[in-house]
């Protein structure tokens, strides 16, 4: 964890008042900053120290070969890993000859801010060097949400106490070197030098631009800065380029209390088809249009999108000052990930770090894309408008396995299947309708018939085409799925996984009801009556496995018939155990790694009763062990809806606390964009009680204890609502928009001008005693 005081309490920023170099690379996660297409990580300016150095584009990529011991027909051959491409960040500083380093002289002071608000990270450090020479050095960065490719750096050097001799040298870097290496499969591959560098143009008119390539993927990439200067009389400013530097050099003499400033512009392209004359010429022209709007011009436009954003997503919680900054810290950070994304995926850490290879996974459709449906909806349409453009490669990799329709990569960047795990790169097929939940509900809360005429029928076609190919009817006429792999990946190629056969049932309704809702679409498709009929019989007959001797579902056929996991025997050291454990005994041990069959009581609740509800939670608590970020939101969800609040709010805590604290042990290579939006997704879906679907939006809070208000505001059909919950009451505020029904704990009723506020039910008792696996209990925790 991050045991060092460092990150204070705040509602909107995130404060850290001292440098620690123990957790430089966590703090350059938390302090990333992106808009989806250009990514930051809070590397110090002057480059060294770091943790690991990363400037990553939105679906930039190398390709590299996936080594197998024994290969085997329909593996992927190649992967792809994201790649740190030329870094602008860089701003060395020289004091007297001596350079800025945290490591050597006096730091006095040192504070960074990352304002959530402004949308920048500001730093500021009193420094001497080791022959005496203080300066206060002050930056404030930004990665641009109005100006796609651009990002930009004021800083500001001031000598304290005596006239010094200052030269700040702003470079462009290409093919930085990485620190450390991890045997963690969940880190990426090393890329020794991927970028061959093809311009390097030192700065003519201001402006230094660097073109590489990649080797084997063939991407094009193209870098380019310029500055604004003011320094005393007598400033003098040089510039060089060579191999995988540019560099543009300004030297001065401070007189004591002055100040020399400098702007930094740098912008960012990318292209697999366009030419290195035309990439150079599009880096330039975005650095044109920066430097018209000016520093204060890309603030001012920031602050504006921001108070826009936060007018439709802000999340209030009383009683709990630390999940007041986390629910914030996540929405922000999803917003990052998201607000420029035109067409490419969200990776499982955004563009904040390089674990998962940069990969995109079903986290993106089923915990950040709900999120950002009901607060900035236009992202979930360019985060799905990138999934049908890979539909091709989907139906290829189908035909691969022999089957018919789409079959969506477990990981990927480009497209193509890119998991050397056959079991979920194989058989993880559940991704299908993920990706159709997160349509429908996308086009449920927005009504965006266009979308679903041109994205959302051909996604629900090519998917549900999936599950008829891959399952069949029985004897009794019952429909099974066999062979698949769930959510949980301590559990592979099993049959009839409740959470794959009921999310496929939803998918198989969904592309039925789509395609009589735009006939002359669906028979573009080829879709025919005898094809949706096809549909409708297999999901009305879906098998959803229930042990009648226990009382509860399966995780999947035959699941609760397994040996359970010997928790008592398992060390504390020994989690997450796929780190130490042969995978073949997780697989036959009823041991979860996250929640699967849980999972499926939130997002298909009306596939179960109450009562299973209770028992089923209760059954699959005492076996997952949360080996995975993506697991505490959704236990959160249930845990309130079964009415066991307390345990909810500790859930709620783990979530928050997951990169600020960094409770995995990995912050280090990214934020968990799954777990930020889980901060969300437990008090609007958990404590707030809201369900959304079918034209009805739903509402049953019931707060955690420590919580003394909660407020959060949504989009919903053309409508922006605010809900205020207390432990007594719920207010209902129409902000804009046509009047909308909503339902108050199942009774529905009508939200026009005036607010609404109506009694919260007690919460239902507890049905169940609730134990987890020894060692796993969420952490309790004060509110602060």
């Amino acid at each position: 964890m991050i045991r060092h005081p460092a990150f204070c309490v705040e509602p909107w920023s995130v404060r850290e008042c001292r440098l620690d170099l123990d957790v430089l690379a966590q703090t350059e996660s938390v302090f990333a900053l992106s808009n989806g297409h250009v990514g930051l990580r809070g590397n110090l300016e002057e480059g060294e120290p770091y943790g690991e150095p990363g400037t990553y584009l939105g679906g930039f990529y190398e390709v590299r070969p996936l080594p197998y011991a024994e290969t085997a027909y329909g593996y992927p051959e190649s992967g792809q890993t994201v790649v740190n491409v030329t870094n602008g960040k860089v701003i060395r500083l020289l004091v007297d000859d001596e350079p800025f380093d945290v490591r050597y002289g006096t730091l006095h002071e040192h504070e960074r801010v990352l304002d959530l608000r402004a949308g920048t990270l500001t730093r500021r450090a009193l420094w001497s060097s080791p022959t005496g020479g203080q300066v206060r050095i002050t930056s404030t960065r930004l990665v641009s949400f109005t100006h796609r490719a651009v990002a930009a750096i004021r800083y500001e050097v001031e000598a304290v106490d005596d006239s010094r001799h200052v030269v700040v040298q702003s470079e462009l870097v290409a093919n930085e070197t990485r620190q450390y290496t991890s045997g963690d499969p969940r880190v990426a591959a090393p890329l020794e030098s991927p970028l061959v560098l093809e311009e390097n143009l030192p700065a003519k008119d201001g402006v230094a631009i660097m073109v590489h390539h990649t080797r084997a993927s063939g991407l094009r990439v193209a870098a380019a800065m310029c500055h604004e200067i003011d320094g005393p009389d007598g400033t003098r400013i040089d510039a060089q380029g060579s191999a995988d530097v540019s560099r543009v050099t300004v030297a001065t003499r401070l007189p004591p209390g002055r100040r020399l400033r400098l702007v930094k512009f740098f912008s960012y392209g990318w292209s697999a088809r366009r030419s290195r004359p035309a990439m150079h010429d599009q880096v330039v022209a975005a650095l044109a249009a920066a430097r018209l709007v000016g520093w204060d011009g890309l603030c001012s436009d920031q602050r504006q999108f921001l108070d826009a954003f936060w007018e439709s997503a802000d999340v209030e919680v009383e009683g709990d000052a630390e999940v007041q900054q986390a629910v914030r810290f996540g929405m922000f950070h999803l917003l990052q990930s998201a607000a420029r994304l035109e067409d490419r995926p969200i990776p499982a850490k955004g563009l904040t770090g390089s674990g998962y290879d940069g990969h995109a996974f079903w986290d993106t459709e089923i915990f950040v894309l709900p999120v950002l449906t009901y607060t900035y909806p236009r992202a979930v349409a360019d985060a799905l408008s990138w999934r049908r453009s890979t539909l091709p490669m989907a139906e290829a990799r189908a035909t691969q396995l022999g089957l018919s329709g789409a079959a969506f990569p477990w990981r990927t960047i480009h497209g193509e299947e890119c998991s050397g795990y056959w079991p979920a790169g194989t058989a993880a097929f559940h991704i299908n309708a993920d990706i159709a939940h997160a349509v429908t509900h996308y086009v449920d809360a927005t009504g965006d018939t266009a979308f679903e005429r041109d994205t959302g029928l051909p996604l629900l076609t090519g998917t549900a085409r999936l599950w008829c190919a891959l399952g069949h009817h029985e004897s009794d006429g019952r429909y099974r799925i066999d062979g698949v792999t769930g959510p949980d990946e301590y559990s592979a190629v099993a049959d009839n996984n409740v959470y794959t056969n009921l999310m496929a049932q939803q998918n198989l309704r969904e592309a039925a009801e789509a395609a009589a809702g735009h006939p002359d679409l669906a028979a573009r498709l080829g879709i025919t009556e005898e094809e949706i009929t096809r549909w409708r019989d297999a999901a009305n007959a879906m098998t959803v496995c229930y042990d009648e001797r226990l009382g509860v579902h399966q995780q999947s056929e035959g699941f609760t018939r397994h040996g359970v996991w010997n928790f008592a025997a398992t060390k504390p050291d020994q989690y997450p155990l796929l780190l130490h454990f042969p995978y073949f005994d997780l697989y036959r041990r009823q041991v979860v790694k996250q929640a699967d069959l849980v999972l499926a009581l939130h997002l298909r609740g009306d596939a179960f009763t109450p009562e299973q509800k209770a028992r089923d939670f209760a059954y699959y608590e005492a076996l997952t062990v949360r080996d995975s970020s993506l697991s505490a939101c959704t236990q959160a969800v249930i845990a309130a809806e079964v009415g066991q609040l307390e345990l909810a709010g500790r859930y709620l805590g783990e979530a928050a606390m997951m990169d600020l604290a960094d409770l995995e042990r990995n912050t280090v290579d990214g934020l968990h964009m799954a777990s930020l939006a889980g901060v969300w997704i437990s008090l609007v879906a958990g404590f707030g009680g809201m369900r959304a679907g079918e034209g009805r939006m739903c509402f049953a809070p019931r707060l955690p204890p420590g919580v003394t208000r909660l407020g959060f505001r949504l989009r919903y059909r053309g409508s922006l609502l605010h809900v205020g919950v207390t432990s007594e009451t719920t207010s209902y505020r129409l902000l804009e928009g046509p009047p909308i029904t909503l339902t108050h704990h199942g009774e529905p009723f009508p939200l026009r001008t005036e607010p609404v506020t109506l009694p919260n039910p007690p919460a239902p008792a507890p049905r169940q005693q609730i134990h987890q696996p020894p060692g796993r209990e969420p952490a309790s925790r004060r509110p602060s």
